[in-house]
């Protein structure tokens, strides 16, 4: 699920911050520029793991912080295809379940991802599996809140930055569109024996 990524990146250090260790006020902007953001087509980025090589620092013209190269190591958020983790329910709709790891929301569960026999109840807003045993027909809700195995199965990345300006006319519903992208989204399954909500495992 978490993954330690190798990165290069020039550091600038502002000048308030040139009494400080060097190697604490390089961590400490790394982190303000990484920590809980997504980086396309590497994860969602969580805290600064160790700096691993550290070049000469250098002021430019007109800048009065330091800027110096780096090499260091980040721990990121970014589950290898078919894992399997549990999250809890946040939302549910006609067209997939959303779950939640606390620092993660964008997981999604399609309709078609969710065992064979569920269906969307509108006035509970939630989904129910359907399940059949020898003793017969059960619904199992499956409620916000509740706790649930996945296993991830897509993801997707989407470069979210702003474009510029431009001269011709814009759809306005486009933009609204653009903006809801997310930067990192996971689909999961849980049409397997063993997936869905622990309780439903449950001895």
């Amino acid at each position: 699920m978490f993954v330690l990524t190798l990165v290069k990146q020039t550091v600038r250090v502002p000048a308030e911050k040139f009494n400080r260790d060097i190697d604490q006020a390089i961590s400490e902007e790394l982190n303000l520029k990484f920590a809980n953001k997504v980086v396309l087509n590497v994860g969602l980025c969580i805290a600064l793991w160790d700096i691993t090589k550290r070049g000469e620092s250098f002021i430019l013209p007109g800048d009065s912080g330091h800027h110096t190269k780096v090499e260091f190591r980040y721990v990121v958020f970014r589950p290898f295809m078919e894992q399997v983790l549990v999250g809890r329910i946040k939302n549910c709709d006609k067209e997939s379940v959303q779950v939640s790891l606390g620092f993660f929301d964008d997981i999604f569960i399609p309709a078609e991802n969710l065992q064979n026999t569920s269906r969307f109840d509108e006035t509970e807003h939630a989904w129910i599996w359907e399940y059949e045993s020898e003793e017969g027909k059960h619904d199992l809700f499956m409620d916000t809140g509740e706790e649930i195995r996945f296993k991830v199965v897509a993801e997707d990345f989407s470069d979210t930055t702003p474009s510029g300006p431009s001269n011709e006319a814009t759809d306005v519903s486009s933009d609204c569109k653009e903006n809801k992208r997310m930067s990192y989204r996971i689909t999961a399954s849980i049409n397997e024996s063993g997936l869905g909500l622990l309780t439903w495992w449950a001895s």
